[in-house]
This record gives structure tokens, sequence and C-alpha cells, in this order.
């Protein structure tokens, strides 16, 4: 079995840091490729290094990231995730929060998406093996809110059976992105 992740459960004060698109987007590229500079990571966001900069002390003020005082050269600020994951558990601070939460939860949907759409713009140049188990399938069920919510813990519980990614420690294979989506389906 894989080892468990370092998750992030989000507080109101981490729901309203991560409410910024661009924070997310930061977390996520040094989930992806481990530590990185402001520099580096404002070239792969395509913003200025200062707003990247910027971002990175609100994610470290908030405890998300942190300096990587084991790299660079002194003048090199490094910059790593310090969760693998973040959870939104606490669905109460959707009635409390209400913006950030929204906007929280937005952005995530808008970083799927765009992580989905990157993968179908490079599916003709995927080797043949990949495309063959590429997917992406809707399955419209009739459920309870028990029976959701057993589905979504056993999907999870699959899930957790496979190797986490570690851009520290990279292993065989290659990154894969797997969404779990349970939602009733609205009129």
């Amino acid at each position: 079995m894989a080892e468990a992740p370092k998750i992030a459960n989000l507080d109101a004060r981490g729901l309203r840091v991560l409410a910024h698109p661009a924070r997310i987007e930061l977390v996520q590229l040094l989930r992806r490729h481990g530590a990185s500079t402001a520099t580096r990571l404002a070239e792969l966001m395509g913003v200025n290094s200062g707003t990247a900069s910027y971002h990175l002390r609100q994610l470290a003020a908030a405890g998300f990231v942190e300096e990587d005082t084991t790299k660079g050269n002194g003048r090199d600020r490094w910059w790593r995730a310090v969760y693998q994951q973040t959870v939104l558990d606490d669905l109460d601070l959707v009635e409390t929060e209400v913006d950030d939460a929204v906007a929280y939860l937005q952005s995530v949907a808008t970083n799927h998406a765009m992580n989905t759409q990157r993968a179908l713009n490079e599916l003709l140049t995927m080797s043949k093996a990949w495309r063959d188990v590429f997917d992406m399938s809707q399955y419209p069920l009739r459920l309870t809110v028990e029976q959701a919510g057993r589905l979504r813990d056993e999907l999870q519980a699959v899930v957790a059976q496979y190797p986490r990614d570690d851009p520290e420690q990279p292993g065989e294979g290659e990154r894969v992105r797997v969404l779990i989506y349970v939602n009733p389906e609205l009129p």
C-alpha cells in the first residue's frame, strides 16, 4: 500500500489564502516539479517574479509552502510544498466563508479543467500504450446520499493503494492525474 500523503485540512485562514487561483497553481507546480525558485515558477505561470514571490510569501505565512534551505546558493530563494494534498473536509466553511469557499473551489475546478485540456492537446503525441489507458468517463448513477458517500470512500481507498508522486524521489512510470467527482447532477 502507498504511503499516506501529508494532507492540509483547510480552515478559514487557509481557505482565504488558497482562494486566489495563482496560489493554487503555485502549490500545484511545487508538488509536480519539486522545490523551485520564484523566478522559475513565474516562468511556468507566465507572470513576473515579483508576483510569484508575493504569492509564495502569502502561502508560506499560512504554512502551505516553506523555504528549502538545502538548495540554492544564498542568492536564490528556493521553495517547496509542505503538503502533498489539500482537502476541504469542514464543509461548514462553505456556509461561513461563502466567498472564499466558492473562489477556492472554482480555482480548483479551473485547475483540473486546464490540466485535462493539456492532456487532450497532447493526446496524439502520447504513446499508444498511454492512449489505450486514457479515460474520460462519466457514469450517471442514481444514489442516496449514503450510497454516494460510500462510493466516494471506496474510490479514495482504491487510489490510496497506488504509489503517490514525489518529485524529489521519482520512481517508475509517469505522473498520472486521477480526478474523483461525486456530486449530484443538477437540473
